[in-house]
């Protein structure tokens, strides 16, 4: 089960910030009563998989803690439209305050989740699995990540810190495959593990003497083919760079591969929920 980040609280802080400003509501306290209370709930509008229902709980919460919040499923559900997923009751002006702000948060991931179990259904029956990238939102990767979890699939490094990733710049500002790997088996920390993005067979066969990993980017699906007779099981295999829903299940039967796909993160379209006053 995928684990909440540990600075969720601050984003929610962030978010709140940024909706409510130094005025507040003004809408709401305009418009409703004060000390009215209501209850409302949270609807799926269409099926998915949802994610974000504790950051949606805790943006409510942050708006004012005597709310009562009810969630109804666990993140990594598959629900159909119409699926209630949350119940909350208490303040009408506190649950109108935090109503965008938790929705943002709950069908961005949702969305995430959801694009993400397709990429990884595409794949079933195949050895190879999906993992997502640091192409993300500034701010939200953990939270991302966190989505990418919910929807089945694996994550790749989480910076540029924690994994040396040598890509097409890095060789041609380095001179080569073999320069970039050296430069990189002599600077970079022992502890991390060395993958080398190629784009052609003749980089491939020199990374795979040199590098912990390689990274096939762009290619075609022969080419992939010949990637995974050459390497084996000898080191890991990734491919990435046009990968879509169409093509994923053929890349994966083609092997034991790491796929990573960018689009589950930088292009999943928010799912659709609304919260309903009853």
């Amino acid at each position: 089960m995928a684990e909440l980040p540990v600075d969720v609280d601050e984003m929610v802080v962030r978010a709140l910030r940024e909706d409510l400003g130094a005025a507040g509501d003004v809408t709401s306290v305009a418009v409703v009563a004060p000390g009215s209370t209501c209850r409302a709930h949270v609807e799926a509008r269409e099926d998915g998989v949802v994610s974000g229902l504790p950051v949606m709980e805790r943006v409510f919460l942050a708006v004012d803690p005597s709310l009562e919040v009810g969630i109804l499923h666990e993140d990594g559900a598959a629900l159909a439209s119409g699926a209630v997923l949350a119940r909350v009751s208490g303040s009408a002006r506190s649950i109108l305050t935090a109503e965008r702000t938790a929705l943002n948060f709950l069908t961005h991931l949702s969305g995430i989740a959801s694009l993400t179990r397709r990429f990884v259904d595409a794949c079933a029956g195949t050895e190879s699995v999906v993992l997502c990238t640091r192409k993300t939102l500034p701010g939200l990767r953990s939270l991302e990540r966190y989505a990418v979890e919910c929807g089945g699939a694996r994550l790749h490094r989480f910076g540029l810190f924690d994994g040396v990733l040598i890509k097409d710049n890095h060789v041609a500002l380095a001179g080569g495959v073999g320069q970039a790997v050296r430069l990189a088996r002599r600077n970079a920390p022992h502890t991390l593990r060395v993958e080398v993005e190629v784009e052609s067979i003749d980089q491939l066969e020199e990374a795979l003497a040199k590098g912990d990993a390689i990274l096939l980017d762009n290619a075609e699906l022969d080419t992939v083919k010949r990637a995974v007779d050459l390497v084996g099981d000898r080191i890991p295999l990734e491919v990435s760079g046009g990968v879509t829903l169409e093509r994923i299940g053929e890349i994966a039967g083609a092997g034991r591969l790491l796929i990573s796909v960018g689009r589950i993160t930088h292009s999943a379209p928010a799912l659709d929920i609304a919260l309903e006053i009853e």
